[in-house]
């Protein structure tokens, strides 16, 4: 594997994101790293191609947005909007998460081993969430298709205005959000829950978990209900 590094505290943003983005025929089985990130918004956005980056520390909003193909591991925390509209691949976040991690993610796998702030998962059109710590309020917000685990406890409102995507948690929900609610798990369950700890290299009994997901009655507008659901 080809490596190349980055840093950050001479290279500006720009230049380490004009390179992620050359073909993927000259980006497949490389290894990028980024040294001295300190925070800086933006870092490896709109990747398209298969190359490895690992970021050496924290990184500010929207890191490893709208990612396709990469395999992105940020040795620390991240700001809002980790992996924003991921397309597939892989980030890992070894540290933290802010607001709206993995928002409108359509694909791939977002692995956060610490907590995660509001919003995480907010309109999850597909890809898979894993949280090792707990997650804040309203999380899973309108979320469409998609798997989030979550390991620790939820804030308010968890799977508000859910559709189709199904939450998996492990400790205690504070409440659940409009049209929430708790169903029994599976053989299914069970085994996609497995499946997905194993591919985040978390260890936990997926019998542990419970299962959120979306009571459908907001599906269809109902005149008679006075809009108390």
């Amino acid at each position: 594997m080809e490596s190349l590094s980055f840093d950050l505290s001479h290279a500006s943003v720009r230049e380490l994101n004009q390179h992620l983005h050359s073909p993927a025929e000259v980006l497949a089985g490389q290894h990028v790293t980024v040294l001295n990130p300190d925070g800086a918004h933006n870092i490896a956005v709109g990747i398209n191609a298969p190359v490895k980056v690992t970021v050496k520390g924290h990184a500010g909003y929207y890191a490893a947005g709208m990612n396709k193909f990469a395999d992105v591991t940020i040795e620390g925390s991240a700001s809002t909007g980790l992996a924003e509209n991921m397309m597939s691949g892989k980030v890992h976040v070894k540290g933290f998460a802010s607001n709206s991690a993995g928002a409108s993610a359509h694909g791939g796998l977002l692995v956060i081993d610490g907590d995660a702030g509001l919003r995480c998962g907010i309109s999850l059109k597909g890809g898979d969430i894993v949280v090792g710590g707990s997650v804040g309020s309203f999380s899973g917000f309108m979320a469409q298709a998609g798997r989030m685990v979550i390991c620790g406890n939820a804030g308010d409102a968890l799977g508000d205005s859910l559709y189709e995507a199904v939450i998996y948690v492990k400790g205690e929900v504070k409440s659940l959000g409009a049209d929430a609610q708790f169903e029994p798990m599976t053989d299914a369950d069970v085994s996609a829950l497995s499946e997905l700890l194993q591919q985040a290299g978390m260890d936990h009994d997926p019998h542990s978990f419970k299962r959120v997901a979306s009571a459908r009655s907001l599906y269809h507008w109902n005149a008679d209900a006075g809009q108390e659901y």
